[in-house]
Formats: structure tokens, sequence, C-alpha cells
């Protein structure tokens, strides 16, 4: 498996709006998996934004490590799986909306 940085192929489809799934470590140990926007910052590290009322945010918490796979748009068989810590959180509402219309432009143009 690659290390960062990841091969310039797999660097693209993560730049894309592709579908996306991340997981998580519940309290149980159990993995759980749900659908989400992603965004790769200039910097690398991928954006996600959580309603602050999820449960899988605490379990996140809990267990600071997740994994992301992007699946090509068309093509869910060609997909980037990464996997690693959560290197920051930010609790500000006012750039929470701002990284959800980030997002959401990202994924929809508006």
């Amino acid at each position: 498996m690659p290390q960062a940085p990841l091969p310039e192929a797999a660097a693209a489809l993560l730049r894309e709006p592709n579908p996306a799934v991340i997981a998580v470590v519940m309290p149980s140990g159990h993995p759980m998996s749900v659908a989400t926007w992603y965004l790769v910052e200039d910097d690398g590290t991928i954006l996600v934004n959580m309603d602050a009322g999820r449960a899988r945010l605490a379990w996140m918490q809990q267990h600071p490590y997740v994994s992301l796979s992007a699946l090509k748009d068309g093509e869910w068989y060609t997909h980037v799986s990464i996997r690693g810590p959560i290197v920051r959180w930010e609790h500000d509402e006012e750039r929470a909306r701002a990284d959800i219309d980030r997002l959401a432009r990202h994924y929809g143009g508006a």
C-alpha cells in the first residue's frame, strides 16, 4: 500500500467530488461506516463535516482514527481508501458553516 504522498492518480481521484464512505470505531470495537462528503485541503488533509449531535462524532473522539474510501463516480470498483488519525477538530460554528458551504459547492456547485 502506498504511503503519503499518494500517487498522482490516487490524489486526482480524491480531489474529485466522488461518493465516499467514512468508517469509525464504535465503543463496542465494531466498525461503523456511513456515506459522507469530503474535500481534500491544500495541505493534503481531508475535510469532513458532521453534525455535532451525531454519535459517531463522540466515537471518533474516543478512537481518533478513521478510514475513508472514495469511489470513482460511476465506477464503484475504482476507488481510493485512506486511513489515519484525526489531526484537527474544529468547533467554531461560523467556520463549520463555511466548511459546509465549501463541501456543497464541491459536490453540487451551489
